[in-house]
């Protein structure tokens, strides 16, 4: 059975009239009739009774007609239902971040995508960076915001922006006045790391190995959250991502710029190469590009 066939028949059945159903469906006589003969056939019957006066159901076209009725409905709605997602009108859409992306930048990019489509769920998971590629590859999220992976491997990395780390120091610390910090004056203090596997916290032993050697940890968390309020009680200093700054103020500590090295890396979107996203997750992807793109 087509759908074209079906909506033939229950036209016919309707109204036991050929000419009225020919109306309906803006079709000849003769194409209504073809549609008719041939569902017949493909059935092994007939299901409507036909004399130059009048048409009827036979037992078999009784069973066919509610059947028909509920089939067709499902199928314009399964039409409707799509032509939403399509236009954007309902869907939903999972993205995972890192917690310093999902904390201070994704929220005003959320804001601006759900002023477009206000009917557009939006699950976000704050996760350490590894973890946003491991939802990706597990095809848990469609869309991702990490740090730039060495190796993308089966994935396409979209660049937001370049990222400089900056210093956390305590407020009441004397390093709180200075304009730029370096990292020798950071590591004479207890210093306050993310626990690996944390992408931020391979970065910085990366950079400063061959000028300082081993970064010397005193107090690790999963969380910056938890860093900042570390460094706000005076337990020591750390180095977070530069879009953390008003975060890391607002718990009670203070950022400075940091150099000698300076620690810097591309923010952006990842997903998995060659797969289509859906249309929600492609417009919240165009709504990241255009509120944080370039900042």
């Amino acid at each position: 059975m087509t759908v074209k066939q079906l909506r033939a028949f229950l036209a016919v059945a309707q109204s036991l009239s050929f000419v009225q159903a020919c109306q309906r469906l803006h079709l000849s006589q003769p194409a209504l009739s073809l549609a008719i003969k041939t569902l017949e056939e493909s059935l092994g019957g007939a299901l409507l009774v036909r004399t130059t006066r009048s048409v009827a159901l036979t037992p078999e076209g009784e069973v066919l007609l509610p059947i028909a009725r509920r089939l067709l409905a499902d199928w314009d709605n399964a039409e409707e239902l799509l032509r939403q997602h399509f236009t954007l009108q309902l869907g939903r859409v999972a993205i995972a971040a890192l917690p310093s992306f999902a904390a201070n930048l994704l929220p005003v990019a959320l804001k601006a995508f759900r002023a477009c489509y206000p009917k557009i769920n939006v699950t976000v998971h704050d996760v350490i960076n590894e973890q946003v590629v491991d939802m990706i590859r597990d095809h848990r999220v469609e869309l991702g915001v990490v740090l730039e992976p060495e190796s993308l491997d089966g994935l396409t990395f979209t660049p937001l922006y370049l990222d400089r780390f900056v210093a956390v120091v305590p407020a009441d610390s004397p390093l709180a006045a200075c304009h730029e910090l370096h990292w020798s004056d950071l590591l004479s203090q207890p210093f306050i790391a993310l626990q690996r596997p944390s992408a931020v916290r391979s970065l910085l032993e990366e950079s400063i190995r061959e000028r300082y050697g081993h970064l010397p940890v005193a107090f690790e968390s999963h969380q910056l959250a938890t860093v900042g309020r570390m460094v706000a009680q005076g337990l020591g200093v750390s180095v977070v991502p530069s879009l953390c700054h008003s975060q890391m103020e607002a718990l009670g500590a203070r950022c400075v710029a940091l150099d000698q090295p300076c620690v810097q890396q591309r923010v952006g979107l990842i997903q998995l190469a060659g797969t289509s996203i859906s249309a929600a997750a492609q417009a919240l992807a165009d709504k990241l590009v255009e509120s944080v793109g370039g900042r």
